[in-house]
């Protein structure tokens, strides 16, 4: 009897797979496990994310940098205007050279120093990664041991000294009285 319901129970689990209460792994049925798996497929790579074109300063680095317009640079007291038309030529002429003096820079000279910068940056973080930061923490340890032999020294030979010291001062009394 005991052998017939052993086989019958290995039987029914040959045929009908085991589910947990959250999914098997290949294909979640709850909510949790299927939030992880589209976080993975959602996963974005920093190197080529979007950026955005119309706010380029977005954490405001450039904000304490002059920003000269027309007005901060040329400016005409009163009593001593020039001809409208030469000012309105002035004021185009300044801005759209401006614009397009920095927009040809950009391109002739931002490519190759985007690329040195990107080079000196990458070389600061390998640099600040495998050199400076296990340099600091042995640093570190290395001060934690010595700090330690110190303690012991300043509590063995300081502590008892300055204690004697300070109980031979501590009878002194000084007593100041203004003579009128």
């Amino acid at each position: 009897m005991r052998f017939y319901a052993f086989r019958k129970c290995s039987q029914e689990f040959l045929h009908s797979p085991f589910i947990r209460k959250q999914g098997n792994i290949y294909k979640p049925n709850n909510k949790d496990m299927d939030n992880d798996s589209l976080n993975e497929k959602t996963m974005e790579d920093v190197h080529t994310k979007e950026i955005d074109l119309v706010n380029r300063d977005p954490k405001h680095i450039n904000d304490d940098v002059v920003k000269v317009d027309f007005e901060d640079v040329i400016a005409e007291p009163a009593g001593t205007y020039s001809f409208d038309g030469v000012w309105k030529a002035s004021f185009t002429t300044f801005t759209v050279t401006k614009y397009w003096c920095y927009r040809l820079l950009t391109a002739l000279v931002g490519i190759p120093l985007a690329l040195i910068w990107g080079i000196f940056f990458a070389i600061l973080s390998f640099l600040h990664i495998w050199a400076v930061v296990p340099c600091v923490k042995s640093y570190l340890i290395e001060i934690h041991c010595v700090s330690r032999v110190y303690s012991i020294c300043v509590h063995t030979f300081c502590d008892p000294l300055f204690e004697a010291m300070g109980k031979c001062f501590s009878s002194i009394r000084i007593r100041l009285t203004k003579e009128v």
